[in-house]
């Protein structure tokens, strides 16, 4: 289990992995599709093939919910990761049914906040890997961290 951090723990150059890998079941794809991304290639083996994708592919915001939970896994903040943004998302190669994806994630910038002075700014640099150490989504996000307490 990662210690919870503070945002005075946090600086320039610092490095995550995710504890761990998630597999993809094509199921979890085409449930996933159907909910929330209804479109074919996430829906159907058959539809995929004849799809850009040439495949069964997962929504990029499946995979993007699926680093969601891999970053607070593996960067515990105080009180829990407040969202406060997302610069960039890049889905860079199709995940697929059977795919295991793990993250590397680097701090890129720590900043107090202006408006909240019992709170720091983390910007977040994502890799998601798959099992060929392909990078499938890169991702920047910045999120709240409250600052230790001087008492």
């Amino acid at each position: 289990m990662a210690q919870e951090l503070y945002f005075d723990d946090f600086y320039l150059g610092q490095t995550f992995q995710s504890e761990g890998s998630v597999k993809v079941t094509a199921e979890e794809i085409m449930e996933f599709g159907q909910k929330y991304d209804p479109q074919p290639f996430h829906l159907d083996h058959a539809a995929g093939e004849n799809s850009f994708f040439k495949g069964l592919a997962a929504s990029g915001w499946l995979t993007a919910a699926i680093v969601m939970r891999m970053r607070v896994q593996s960067v515990q903040v105080v009180g829990g990761m407040i969202g406060a943004g997302v610069e960039e998302i890049r889905w860079t190669e199709p995940v697929r049914p059977g795919d295991t994806l793990r993250t590397e994630s680097e701090v890129v910038g720590v900043r107090p906040s202006n408006s909240r002075k019992d709170f720091g700014i983390v910007r977040l640099k994502t890799l998601t890997y798959n099992q060929r150490d392909e990078v499938v989504m890169r991702s920047t996000v910045n999120f709240l961290a409250p600052v230790r307490s001087k008492s």
